[in-house]
Formats: C-alpha cells, structure tokens, sequence
C-alpha cells in the first residue's frame, strides 16, 4: 500500500500510533541523520478527517458570508424604504396626500374584523379651515409649533421627567412628528418607529414648511371612526363646513385628536375649557 509521508524534524525515534474514537492508525518511523519521516500506512482514515474538517471551516465560512449578505441588504432594504418616504414628502409640497398609513390600517381593522367601515376624507385648502379650529389644534396638541424645527426639547424634557415619576399626562410629539406618524407608521408604538420618524420629521421641516405642514395635518388626522381631516369633521359632527366653525365647536373638535375613536366632541366640556384657556394664553 502506498504511504503518505510526513516529515517531522527532531524526533526521537519510536513507534507512533495516532488514536482516533476506537480506531487507530499505525505510523513506522524512518530515520534519517536528524530528519525523521513517518511513514502513515493507513492514510485514508487522515484523508477523511482532514476533508471533515475542511468541509466544517467551509461551511462557517459560507454561514458568515450568508449572515453578511443578509445584513447588507437589510440595509440597502432600509435605506430605498427611508428614500421612498422622502421622497413622497418632498411630493406633498405640492401633491396632496390620496390617503396615509392610519387610513390603510383603519380599512385592514375593519375588514379583518368584519365590521363596516366607511371613509370621509376631503382634502381641502388651509384658508377653508376657520383660524379658531387652526388655532384650537395647536394650542391642544403643539403649542410651541411655530417655534421649534419639529422636535419640542422642552416638551420632551418635561415628559421624560414625568415618566420617571411614574405620573405621565400628556405626550411630547409634535404636529410635524405626528403627520410623519400618521402618513406613513400608522398608530402603532414602537423604539423601532420612533427612530424612523426622528430622521424623517427635519424633511418635512425643510420641504414643507409650517403652513403646508399644517394644512396636511388638519386634512389627513383622524377625527374619529372613518372620518378624517377638518372639512370632514365638521361636517359630520357639526353639519357645517370647516370655514364656519367657531371657537366653542373648534375647541370641543381639537379635544378629540387624542383619542379619536372614544371621544365625541359634545363630551368634551373640561378638555375643550382647557384647549380655550390656551388659547388666549397664546393671544388667540
């Protein structure tokens, strides 16, 4: 049988005899002045081991390529998902959102659950909304609007702290957060969303603007069960067009945006007193 030579230098002459589980191989020592050559004269065992532990280093080789591969078009996946919605709210400077986030998932509750669902969105221009209910929402849900780039620090400040106490009353999210909420996350909470939404929120400052960013809100919110924007609202809730709403109606209406499905505006008598108070702080 022909053998498979391995030169060892140094080695005190014996015989070896390498163990492997119950099986053995039986290795003949030559000597040569101070070059000792084993003679291995079962080399298909060694040939065996050594292509199991090739195939082991190949396959954790491919397992980390494959690991690797996966990561970078995860990111790739994020970054064109991230372009996308960029992109959508570069459009919506002057292309008036068709539907959003809360809508879609609205419609997917009620046919999951079999219930009846009809929609009520009218989009429609900022001057054909009354200044109160303007007034109104930002009073009740961004009083610092026109004042900060879409991050409220002194809101979120005050929130962190009442959340270590134990004793949150309100949020921190401001009108510009809460659109890129409502167009593209849905109702949801997570870590996850509220990062995507922090790298969005100063692209929806720069492109759009306090005035358009507004007027998109106003249309797009959920005012309750199928029923979204200002003209809607105050059509369902008040039969009248969103240009003639008064102070009273329009401060009853911004007490709902909290909670749309469980609130009715005719219910809202502290809330609304509070939203009027506001207001007249802010020299409404």
């Amino acid at each position: 049988m022909p053998g498979l030579f391995i030169s060892c230098w140094h080695q005190p002459c014996r015989a070896i005899r390498i163990a492997r589980g119950t099986r053995s191989v039986h290795v003949n020592p030559l000597i040569t002045s101070d070059l000792t050559l084993v003679v291995i004269t079962q080399p298909g065992l060694l040939f065996r081991n050594v292509t199991a532990s090739l195939n082991t280093h190949i396959k954790t080789l491919l397992g980390k390529a494959s690991v690797r591969s996966f990561i970078r078009w995860l990111v790739i996946g994020v970054v064109l998902l991230w372009s996308l919605a960029a992109l959508i709210l570069v459009a919506a400077r002057w292309i008036d959102p068709p539907t959003t986030a809360v809508h879609i998932q609205r419609r997917l509750q009620a046919w999951l659950h079999h219930t009846p669902y009809r929609e009520r969105y009218k989009f429609v221009p900022l001057n054909q909304i009354s200044a109160d209910l303007q007034h109104a929402v930002i009073a009740a849900e961004d009083a610092h609007f026109y004042q900060h780039h879409g991050f409220d620090w002194h809101e979120i400040q005050i929130a962190a702290e009442d959340d270590l106490e134990g004793e949150r009353t309100r949020g921190a999210s401001t009108i510009t957060q809460q659109l890129v909420k409502n167009l593209f996350f849905g109702t949801g909470r997570s870590i996850l969303r509220k990062g995507a939404e922090a790298t969005l929120v100063p692209v929806a400052e720069f492109f759009l603007g306090k005035k358009r960013i507004l007027e998109i809100y106003l249309n797009v919110v959920e005012w309750g069960p199928g029923i979204y924007g200002a003209e809607s609202a105050c059509r369902y809730y008040d039969e009248t067009a969103a240009l003639n709403i008064g102070r009273q109606q329009a401060a009853r209406l911004a007490a709902v945006l909290p909670a749309p499905l469980k609130r009715r505006p005719q219910r809202m008598n502290n809330y609304s007193a509070i939203i009027l108070n506001r207001m007249g702080q802010l020299g409404w």
